[in-house]
């Protein structure tokens, strides 16, 4: 209950602080291509929750099966170790490619998407995940293409200060084949 109670007058002191912060300047993106260079993708992954944990999943996967596999040759309990060991690994992997995609499909878009302006409708720091001692914030945008209404999130564990607040316009930089995969301009990672 008292959590609640402070979640709520923390979200209320930041809807007021936001509404008194100035808008930054809105700086229009450069024609593609854009200059971007190849170490964002690893830059996003290293502030991507999904992405720690894939890495957190590969390194219990390869001390599980590294574990299991001398186990059961001694003693069958080895099976379990190898078993949960692989899971983690496929786990692991299959998140940590994911991730990739998804980072290496930003910078793509990135580099050569189309901008239009959009909307900021929402920005909300995220309390229930913590790194480094960093929680991340979430800003939610729409814009239109073609008559046509799109909404995107991008995420950051950056303090956000006095450059993004509700109902500020912001450059949406999205692909002219699928609108849907989007990102506002300048990138926040």
């Amino acid at each position: 209950m008292v959590w609640h109670t402070l979640y709520k007058v923390s979200s209320q002191l930041q809807k007021l602080w936001r509404a008194a912060a100035p808008v930054a300047d809105l700086t229009a993106p450069p024609p593609p291509p854009r200059a971007f260079k190849e170490t964002l993708v690893w830059k996003k992954l290293g502030s991507d929750g999904w992405a720690i944990a894939a890495l957190t999943f590969l390194i219990l996967g390869i001390v599980f099966t590294v574990t299991g596999v001398p186990l059961i040759f001694a003693f069958l309990i080895g099976i379990p170790f190898v078993l949960l060991g692989l899971a983690f690994l496929g786990a692991g992997i299959a998140l940590g490619v994911w991730r990739y995609q998804q980072a290496k499909q930003m910078v793509e878009i990135l580099r050569t998407g189309r901008a239009v302006l959009g909307t900021i409708v929402e920005v909300a720091q995220n309390y229930h995940v913590e790194v480094n001692g960093r929680n991340p914030w979430t800003i939610s945008y729409r814009f239109q293409v073609r008559d046509r209404e799109y909404e995107g999130e991008a995420t950051t564990l950056r303090p956000l200060g006095f450059t993004h607040r509700e109902g500020q316009s912001v450059y949406v930089l999205y692909l002219e084949s699928d609108p849907a995969q989007n990102t506002i301009y300048p990138p926040v990672v």
